[in-house]
């Protein structure tokens, strides 16, 4: 099986930029997107043999996710059940025969760190639903977890370590999320290569020079481990400031 998960930075736009081309092509099982920044009714997919589902923040313009996928799952969920947590469109969760496939745009901290208490309960009430889903089947997370884990991650460590992604307490919690039983699929694949982001910023020619993030991941519970095939980051595809993740597992 094949999926994919990409922030897309706003899907009406991302549809002008080649998105409906990748869609096609790369042909996933499942197809999560992050960041789609639209409301019901504001655009009208055409993805023949794809089941839709949508996650609509409340405030216009922002936040939101979606998932596209071949096969019915047995139930959707919207939202991790918190009402604090699930006014912002998120998280969507898909019940399948053996696994739940979850989507999260994970809250920014922001400039100045303005969000980063609030990111950190979002951090322990959404690591304890997880955890939740894993008491019954296994679990496959995507999306844009707005952190990179390691210094191998992002271009600049040094300048950004106090910066809203790179902050220690952001780090300690994916950290935590690991030794939780998770696995961050492509650093099992790849746990040394360096130079391989899916993130970089509009400004001073961040993707020309490589100067990015690695923030967009598929992480399984450990159960999955044997059944892992392959994670890639497509750096080659554009239309949004994020490119696409994919897991491929047997």
């Amino acid at each position: 099986m094949k999926f994919i998960s990409w922030n897309v930075n706003g899907i009406r736009a991302a549809v002008q930029k080649g998105f409906k081309d990748f869609f096609d092509k790369i042909d996933a099982d499942i197809f999560a997107i992050q960041e789609t920044k639209c409301q019901e009714g504001q655009i009208e997919l055409d993805l023949p043999g794809y089941y839709q589902y949508w996650n609509f923040a409340e405030r216009k313009g922002y936040s939101g996710t979606a998932i596209f996928s071949k096969q019915k799952p047995k139930k959707v969920t919207y939202g991790i059940g918190i009402e604090e947590h699930d006014n912002e469109g998120r998280v969507i969760t898909c019940e399948y025969d053996d696994f739940y496939f979850v989507v999260v745009y994970t809250p920014n901290s922001q400039t100045e760190l303005k969000r980063l208490e609030y990111r950190m309960k979002w951090e322990d009430d959404f690591r304890a639903y997880l955890l939740k889903l894993n008491e019954s089947k296994s679990v496959i997370l995507c999306g844009d977890l707005n952190v990179a884990h390691t210094e191998i991650d992002l271009k600049n460590p040094k300048t950004n370590r106090k910066n809203a992604g790179f902050t220690d307490e952001e780090r300690e919690k994916f950290s935590q999320l690991l030794s939780e039983g998770f696995i961050d699929t492509f650093r099992y694949f790849y746990p040394e290569v360096e130079g391989i982001y899916s993130w970089w910023s509009y400004r001073f020619n961040a993707r020309k020079n490589n100067a990015g993030w690695r923030i967009d991941y598929f992480c399984t519970t450990d159960d999955f481990r044997d059944r892992l095939v392959d994670a890639r980051i497509h750096t080659d595809i554009f239309g949004s400031d994020h490119c696409p993740v994919e897991l491929r597992i047997e």
